[in-house]
C-alpha cells in the first residue's frame, strides 16, 4: 500500500427503494454478520436512495449485502479530523477551499469531531489536506 492508501476509506454505497424500513434491512444484514457500523449517511434522489455506510468489515459486508439482494459498491472516501467546537468545520473547509468535495458527513468521536469526504481527486486531495497540515485518519481506525 502506497503511503497515501493508509488514509484511503473504503465506504459502501448500497443502492434501494425510496420504501419503508430498507435501512431497517440493511441494518439487520448487518447485525447478523455481526458487522459494526462505524457511521453513516443518507441521501434520496428519484425514487432511490443510497445509504453510505462506513463499517469494519467492509469485504464482509458487501457480500453480504449482495447475497441478500441489495445493490453495493465501494467508494474510497477520506476522514479529517475536526475540532469539536463551534467553529470547528468552518475553521476546516477554510483550510479546504481549492479541494473539490462531492459530498460529506460528519460525527463525533470525543475530543474532536471527524468529517468524511469524497473528493473529485483522492490522492490530490490527501495531498493537499496534509500540505495543509491537516490531520487524516488512517483506514485502520475503520477496520
Amino acid at each position: 500500500m502506497s503511503d497515501k492508501g493508509k488514509y484511503k476509506i473504503k465506504q459502501l454505497s448500497i443502492f434501494s427503494e425510496n420504501r419503508p424500513n430498507r435501512l431497517g434491512a440493511v441494518a439487520k444484514v448487518l447485525k447478523d454478520g455481526k458487522i459494526n457500523i462505524l457511521g453513516f449517511s443518507i441521501a434520496e434522489g428519484a425514487g432511490y436512495g443510497v445509504i453510505r455506510v462506513l463499517v469494519d468489515k467492509p469485504e464482509t459486508a458487501r457480500d453480504l449485502l449482495t447475497k441478500e439482494g441489495f445493490v453495493v459498491k465501494f467508494t474510497e472516501v477520506l476522514a479529517i479530523q475536526m475540532e469539536d467546537r463551534p467553529g470547528g468545520l468552518f475553521d476546516l473547509t477554510d483550510q479546504m477551499k481549492d479541494i473539490n468535495i462531492e459530498y460529506g458527513y460528519g460525527y463525533r468521536n470525543p475530543p474532536f469531531a471527524v468529517l468524511i469526504v469524497r473528493v473529485e481527486d483522492i490522492d490530490s486531495g490527501i495531498d493537499k489536506l496534509l500540505a495543509g497540515g491537516l490531520k487524516l485518519l488512517d483506514n485502520v481506525n475503520f477496520h
